[in-house]
């Protein structure tokens, strides 16, 4: 009996000490338990040894020099176990001393926390929370939560509407345009997508349409940076199965025409002639026509995209407006001229798509190349106001209802924002060639067009992380 009376109370003496040890950060049932193992040890001390108690820098001052060590330990027991406070009737212990362990307590911290935190708490650095603030913040974290899941829910509702009114038929003026065969391959960081812009609506295809705009927008990249090269349309290179075998002889934008001549086919051989130029590999395209940009633009942007309208020299002489193309309200074959002024303003879908399409400065295609860099960056830029978020969703549905393009539902949801939004790195822009990096020469059928260096180039997309 004596042994296990020793065994008890080294469990209980190991206990208190680890208790001791954690005193600060105990939660309300093992302050009760430290409590009633310091008491008992304590009248331990007092019955084997008549001398003071134990005491640590965390008792009160019950005990002083004045303690007569000769009294008798029945009464020093009672003077502790008597205590109107540790026999309190609300104190909710057992009729042996031990605290009641109740299931509302909170749970305990990991081993691991509390030593962290005890660690900290030593060296100053650590103040523990209140629990009102935890709570609190447990409650904001949460009511966020559920803040953000409506939020995408709601977006993901937009976007199908969006699209449902073009795919359903009912929007008379408008047609879901067919997607076209395209064996699209991945690259090695991030995903490259093909963007043309088409001179003509999508829908059911057309073997006339051409295009000035010629772009691979990389995304989800390691950098976390939207990539986007543009390609001069002039741009002399080799197309499989047309130019002269080993002879850089037709322009770039040729292959897009050529490709829709035969079964619609366009966004394909221009994949393959970037590959067989470039070398580099694309997974999606999209092929937007002048239209569905203006529309989407005006539905984005009720009250027009900022941006500071730059023009080089004409003729050599500066300027400070310009006449454009105004090709959307052509009537009856002719085509009227828009007036946009030089600096910073806003503007509609039109005149946005007429800015981007301009060359007649002393820049000629290189200039039409760097606007349309520019009102990409600007669309994308102005669009991470909040209230773009369900008017954006809209009208993300509804350009890819009109686009065609073989990118997924799934892709668009999960990189379609963040695309838009530039990532958390902005954009990172080029342009295929650089301004008077080329040589004037001339295609197969005698056209000017550009001659450039692709061993250059290639080493240039893959420093971009583009190949």
């Amino acid at each position: 009996m004596t042994n296990d009376n020793g065994k008890t109370a080294r469990h209980e003496q190991l206990r208190y000490e680890y208790l001791l040890r954690n005193l600060a950060y105990l939660t309300a049932r093992e302050q009760a338990e430290f409590d009633y193992l310091r008491r008992k040890i304590e009248a331990r001390q007092v019955e084997n040894n008549y001398q003071a108690p134990y005491r640590s820098p965390y008792q009160d001052n019950r005990y002083d020099n004045s303690y007569d060590y000769q009294t008798d330990y029945d009464d020093a027991a009672d003077s502790y176990y008597q205590e109107e406070d540790y026999w309190d009737e609300d104190s909710q212990y057992t009729d042996q001393g031990l605290p009641v362990y109740v299931d509302q307590e909170p749970k305990r911290e990991s081993r691991k926390a509390r030593k962290a935190a005890l660690a900290a708490s030593s060296s100053g650095k650590f103040k523990a929370p209140k629990a009102k603030e935890r709570i609190r913040f447990k409650t904001i974290l949460k009511w966020a939560g559920v803040l953000l899941l409506l939020t995408l829910a709601g977006m993901i509702f937009m976007f199908f509407k969006g699209m449902n009114d073009i795919s359903s038929g009912n929007n008379k003026n408008y047609k879901a345009a067919m997607t076209e065969v395209f064996k699209g391959q991945d690259t090695k960081d991030g995903t490259n997508i093909l963007i043309l812009g088409s001179d003509q609506r999508i829908t059911q295809g057309s073997s006339e349409a051409r295009t000035d705009t010629i772009m691979v927008v990389n995304v989800g990249n390691k950098d976390k940076k939207v990539k986007m090269v543009s390609f001069m349309r002039d741009t002399l290179v080799n197309i499989p199965g047309v130019s002269t075998e080993g002879y850089y002889d037709s322009k770039l934008n040729s292959a897009f025409n050529i490709g829709e001549q035969n079964n619609n086919q366009g966004a394909e051989l221009m994949r393959q002639t970037l590959k067989n130029n470039f070398d580099i590999d694309i997974k999606y395209y999209m092929m937007v026509d002048f239209e569905t940009f203006a529309e989407a633009i005006d539905t984005l942007f009720p009250n027009g995209v900022t941006i500071n309208a730059k023009f080089s020299t004409v003729d050599g002489v500066a300027v400070d407006s310009v006449e454009v193309p105004d090709d959307l309200n052509m009537k009856d074959g002719v085509v009227p001229n828009q007036t946009i002024h030089v600096g910073k303003q806003k503007m509609d879908g039109r005149t946005l798509l007429n800015y981007a399409r301009f060359r007649k400065d002393d820049e000629g295609d290189y200039g039409r190349t760097k606007r349309q860099q520019q009102v990409m960056s600007a669309v994308m830029s102005q669009v991470k106001d909040p209230t773009k978020l369900f008017t954006g969703s809209a009208a993300l549905g509804k350009i890819y209802a009109l686009t065609s393009t073989n990118v997924s539902y799934s892709f668009l949801l999960t990189n379609g924002l963040s695309a838009l939004t530039s990532g958390k790195g902005g954009v990172e822009q080029m342009t295929i060639p650089e301004n008077g990096d080329w040589i004037d020469d001339y295609d197969m059928y005698g056209g000017q067009a550009l001659a450039i260096d692709f061993d250059k180039y290639q080493q240039k997309l893959s420093e971009l992380g583009l190949r």
